[in-house]
C-alpha cells in the first residue's frame, strides 16, 4: 500500500470563541480574523510538515484547494506542490486536487502541472475535482453547469499533455485555435490522474469507465460509508468488463498517534472536535447547492451523511472511522482491519488537524512512521496482511 501524507493547512490561530456566533467558516466570516503574521508562521510549520514526510518514510505528500475558508488556505495548491517539488527528492507530490470548473481557464492547469512534473522529475500526481458547493457561493459560478465545465477542462488538458501541438480545441466553454504546450509533462502519456469525490455516482461511472480508470478516493467519510461506495467502484468497474485494481482505490482520513489509547484519545479530542465541528460545519445548502449533484447522487450523499449533521465527539468519530487513533498497535491493527474489508492500494493520512500544535503533529508523526507506517506499507493485493 501507498501511504500520503496529506494536510489541509487549517488557520488553526482562528479565534473560536469570537467567531462562535458565525454558522460556518466557509464563503462569509469576515477575514478581520485573519492574521497574516500568524499565517505565516503556519505557512512555513505546514510546509516543513510536508518536506518531513519524505525522510519518515511516506510515499508522497498531498495538498488540495479550498477557497474563503479557515477550514484549509490553498486556495492554490500549486504553489505548495511547486515549493515541495524542489525540496524533496523522492515522493510523489499530489495536488488533491484543483477544481477545474472553477478555473477561468484550463491551459493553467495544464501548464502548471506540467511544470510541476518536470520540476519534480515526475513525480506529480495530478488530482481533478469539480470543488464542493462552498466553492461556487465563492466564485458566483452556475453549480449546475460544473459537470460539463469539469469534463470539458478534463478533456482539454488531457489532449493538451498527448496531443502533437499545435491543435485547435472546439467545445462549448472553450475554444482554442493553438493548443500548443510547452512545457509537456515529463510522465507519459501524463500523470496519473486520481479523483477525490465525496461519493456522486457520476464521479465514480466517469473514474471508473475504461478509457480513465482513475484512481477514486473516498474522503472524509464513516468507515463503513467509505467501504460502501469503494465496492461500488468495483461493482461499477465490474460493470465495464474489468477488475479494479487496488491501487485505484484510496481513503483519505485523519491520523493520530500516542504512546497508549488514552492518551492518544486525550490529546486528539479537542483539536478533532474543532475541526470536525467548527472548521468542516457548514450549511447544507452551501455543501451542495441546488444543482451540484444529480437527484439520485444527493438522495445517496444524504442517506450517507445524515448522522454526521450534528456535532461529532471524538468517540462517535473513533467508533465509526472518522479518525483513526490510538497507540502505535491500536492504528496499526485498525488500519489492516479496514484494508481487509475496503482493499484500497492508497491510503492519505491528515496527521495535523484543528489546533493540534506543531509538537503533538511531529511525535504522532514519527510514532506512526517509526511503529506503523512499515506495516501497512507492506499490505499488499498479492500479500496476507501482516503486523509489525
Amino acid at each position: 500500500m501507498k501511504v500520503i501524507l496529506f494536510h489541509l493547512m487549517s488557520y488553526s490561530d482562528l479565534d473560536f470563541e469570537a467567531t462562535k456566533g458565525y454558522e460556518t467558516v466557509w464563503v462569509n466570516l469576515p477575514n478581520k480574523y485573519f492574521d497574516p503574521v500568524k499565517m505565516n508562521v503556519l505557512y512555513n510549520r505546514y510546509i516543513d510538515e510536508l518536506i518531513s514526510a519524505e525522510p519518515l518514510g511516506f510515499d508522497g505528500v498531498a495538498v488540495n484547494e479550498h477557497h474563503q475558508t479557515a477550514y484549509g488556505l490553498m486556495p492554490s495548491p500549486t504553489v505548495i506542490a511547486s515549493i515541495l517539488a524542489r525540496a524533496t527528492k523522492r515522493v510523489k507530490i499530489a495536488i488533491l486536487g484543483n477544481a477545474l470548473p472553477l478555473r477561468s481557464h484550463p491551459m493553467t492547469i495544464a501548464e502548471e502541472h506540467a511544470m510541476i512534473d518536470v520540476i519534480s522529475g515526475g513525480r506529480l500526481i495530478s488530482g481533478f475535482v469539480r470543488g464542493i458547493g462552498a466553492e461556487y457561493h465563492t466564485f458566483g459560478l452556475n453549480p449546475t453547469i460544473s459537470h460539463d465545465r469539469f469534463h470539458e477542462a478534463h478533456d482539454l488538458i488531457v489532449q493538451a499533455w498527448t496531443r502533437p501541438g499545435p491543435f485547435a480545441f472546439t467545445g462549448k466553454h472553450y475554444n482554442l485555435e493553438y493548443v500548443n504546450l510547452w512545457p509537456k509533462p515529463l510522465q507519459q502519456p501524463h500523470p496519473p490522474i486520481w479523483v477525490p469525490s465525496q461519493g456522486s455516482k457520476e464521479t465514480i461511472d466517469w473514474a471508473a469507465a475504461p478509457e480513465h480508470r482513475y484512481t477514486y478516493l473516498q474522503t472524509f467519510s464513516p468507515g463503513k460509508v467509505v467501504e460502501r461506495y469503494l465496492k461500488s467502484y468495483r461493482d461499477t468497474a465490474a460493470a465495464f468488463g474489468y477488475e479494479a485494481q487496488d491501487s485505484q482505490l484510496g481513503w483519505a482520513v485523519p491520523v493520530y498517534v500516542a504512546d497508549t489509547d488514552e492518551q492518544a484519545r486525550r490529546e486528539a479530542k479537542e483539536p478533532f472536535e474543532l475541526f470536525r465541528n467548527r472548521l468542516l460545519k457548514m450549511p447544507f445548502e452551501m455543501l451542495l447547492p441546488p444543482g451540484y449533484s444529480s437527484r439520485n447522487s444527493l438522495k445517496g450523499m444524504m442517506a450517507a451523511k445524515a448522522a454526521l449533521t450534528q456535532d461529532m465527539t471524538i468517540d462517535f468519530a473513533i467508533e465509526n472511522g472518522m479518525i483513526i487513533c490510538g497507540s502505535p498497535d491500536t492504528v496499526r491493527e485498525k488500519i489492516t482491519d479496514y484494508w481487509k474489508t475496503m482493499r484500497f492500494g492508497n491510503l492519505l493520512t491528515m496527521m495535523h488537524f484543528g489546533t493540534l500544535s506543531a509538537e503533538l503533529t511531529k511525535r504522532s508523526m514519527e510514532l506512526f512512521a517509526q511503529k506503523v507506517l512499515p506495516a501497512v506499507q507492506a499490505l499488499s493485493s498479492e500479500t496476507k496482511p501482516v503486523a509489525a
